[in-house]
């Protein structure tokens, strides 16, 4: 049994990595799912709320409401696979939680990358209402969870600084 999770700041290549293991059968449970499934429960559209009900969320059921949410559908995906990829830490509280659950089986992988490279992703992908928020606001946010000290205490490390052909490499060797 293995269970992975990444840490990284928006548009750093969480999903990428998330679609390199999907692509190789290593099934995915995204923490960012959990909040866009609490804003459409909400009635609000996750790409202007998303920010606000995972800080709701957090305020309203504690630091770990989200991994405690995420923990179940990782115990489920492990009942038909032997690799696990928890997608989007944000805190060394939810780091804790995930190795308190898992173990030795629980490997952080810290994703970083360029801020001008992130900017331009996020740019790109369309899903982020960059008007509404700037990734520096983003950036803020998600370190005041936390995410710089997970981030810190990562039991591995991906530069995403290169080609995606090269990230991809990076991934794969990760999750063989």
């Amino acid at each position: 049994m293995a269970v992975i999770g990444t840490v990284g700041l928006p548009g750093s290549g969480k999903g990428e990595f998330a679609s390199v293991a999907r692509e190789m059968g290593v099934p995915v449970v995204t923490m960012g799912d959990v909040i866009r499934e609490e804003c459409r429960r909400r009635g609000l559209d996750p790409a202007d709320h998303h920010g606000e009900i995972a800080q709701a969320l957090r305020e309203e059921e504690g630091a770990l409401a989200i991994a405690e949410r995420s923990i179940p559908m990782i115990r489920e995906a492990l009942e038909s696979s032997d690799t696990v990829l928890v997608d989007g830490l944000r805190s060394g509280e939810e780091l804790d939680r995930f190795r308190e659950a898992f173990g030795d089986e629980f490997t952080l992988v810290a994703i970083e990358a360029p801020f001008e490279a992130r900017a331009e992703r996020i740019e790109t992908r369309g899903r982020d209402n960059t008007a509404e928020e700037t990734l520096r606001d983003r950036d803020e946010r998600e370190l005041g969870f936390g995410m710089g000290e997970a981030m810190e205490r990562a039991d591995r490390r991906i530069e995403n600084d290169d080609t995606l052909a090269a990230f991809r490499r990076q991934v794969r060797e990760v999750l063989a």
